[in-house]
């Protein structure tokens, strides 16, 4: 099923960028797993190899350290990091959320700065939108960044910050101007190495993802030049967060189709291998019709994703298309993986089998980039 992503017609720089991040992710992450899922973060040094490997910022243009591809390079990444079983390497965030945002709203400075360093790995990026209590509602954070001369003082607590443990780059969402809601919210970036005032709390223990660092973070008095402000002036952010969410969710279905086709594909070889009362499971009609159902499910979303990248690619990807491929794909991508699980009997309730995995890994996707209750009502508010 998986080498469906091999789709006839894709162009040939693309499949040899796919053949290469297949091998990176085979080489460099497939082995590590296990362990990384025990230490609850992946080594440090893996930034770099992908960084060496032409796998940070592909998107972004050379003048920048980029490769001056675009969303369908991070899309193969992302396909492929699936494939391998590797989900707890934060690079589609890194890539596909916080360089565009550097890139889109940055000034030139900024982007020198730090573009070029995000594409050899030498910086991590995460961004701190999510605090304790306020969820969904971003126009809601608490986190403020008050102006003192020409720097701001950031102050406020943030939680559930995907590489939070890595990131010596955070851009924050923080209120310039605390008396308002949408208006008030700025994206200032954070160069932790320096940050005084900056503390990293936990490591997040979680139901999947466990090699993911998903961490909480703390700004106490963190004093940040006024140049670090994106966008040229203050109360932008709100704006620029609404302006990105549409790709921001279309990475999250891209990570769902993938994790579906996935799930088939290891199910199937399971049912040709495994026998019960003298026959392979996949003899029983049962088995067949249960992954008929799956593959037509997983085809149809994948047709879905496949016409909305090309969306993303057009510049004509509007919220609530992108709100119906998230939350309608996440939906498909629990019911498709609890199934396959299903077919594997007590041996997909084993941690040492990647369908487990696969399981746990998938309940956040109906939460993380809003949840798929906030997607409905987007989407009911354009009807």
């Amino acid at each position: 099923m998986h080498e469906a992503q091999e789709r006839e017609g894709e162009r040939e720089d693309l499949a040899i960028f796919r053949q290469s991040a297949r091998r990176f992710f085979e080489r460099e992450c497939a082995p590590h797993v296990a362990r990384w899922d025990r230490e609850g973060v992946v080594d440090r040094e893996v930034w770099t190899k992908a960084g060496e490997a032409g796998l940070l910022c592909p998107s972004m243009p050379e003048e920048y350290g980029g490769s001056g591809g675009n969303f369908l390079h991070e899309k193969i990444i992302i396909e492929e990091q699936a494939r391998a079983g590797a989900s707890g390497f934060g690079v589609s965030l890194h890539n596909g959320i916080v360089a565009p945002y550097i890139y889109h709203y940055g000034s030139e400075e900024q982007r020198r700065r730090w573009l070029p360093r995000m594409a050899t790995g030498e910086i991590v990026t995460a961004i701190a939108m999510t605090e304790p209590g306020t969820g969904s509602d971003l126009q809601a954070v608490r986190t403020t960044a008050k102006r003192q001369g020409n720097q701001y003082s950031i102050s406020g607590a943030k939680t559930f910050i995907t590489n939070g443990q890595t990131a010596n780059l955070i851009c924050v969402v923080a209120k310039t101007d605390p008396k308002e809601r949408a208006k008030g919210v700025s994206l200032i970036m954070v160069e932790t190495d320096e940050a005084e005032g900056f503390r990293r709390g936990r490591n997040l223990e979680k139901i999947g993802h466990h090699a993911q660092d998903t961490s909480e973070l703390f700004f106490d008095d963190v004093r940040v030049p006024t140049s670090n402000l994106l966008g040229a002036d203050e109360g932008l952010g709100f704006k620029q967060l609404m302006s990105q969410l549409p790709r921001e969710r279309m990475i999250i279905a891209v990570q769902a189709v993938a994790a579906m086709e996935r799930a088939i594909a290891l199910t199937v070889d399971y049912v040709k291998s495994r026998t019960a009362f003298g026959k392979p499971l996949i003899d029983f009609q049962n088995t067949r019709f249960k992954l008929a159902e799956c593959k037509t499910e997983a085809t149809v979303a994948r047709v879905f994703v496949e016409n909305c990248t090309q969306r993303v690619l057009d510049g004509t990807l509007d919220v609530e298309t992108a709100a119906m491929a998230k939350w309608w794909t996440t939906q498909k991508q629990n019911e498709i993986v609890d199934e396959c699980l299903q077919l594997f009997g007590g041996y997909g309730y084993m941690k040492e089998y990647p369908i487990s995995r696969l399981w746990t890994d998938a309940r956040v996707q109906k939460i993380y980039g809003g949840t798929n209750e906030i997607m409905k009502e987007l989407i009911g508010r354009g009807l």
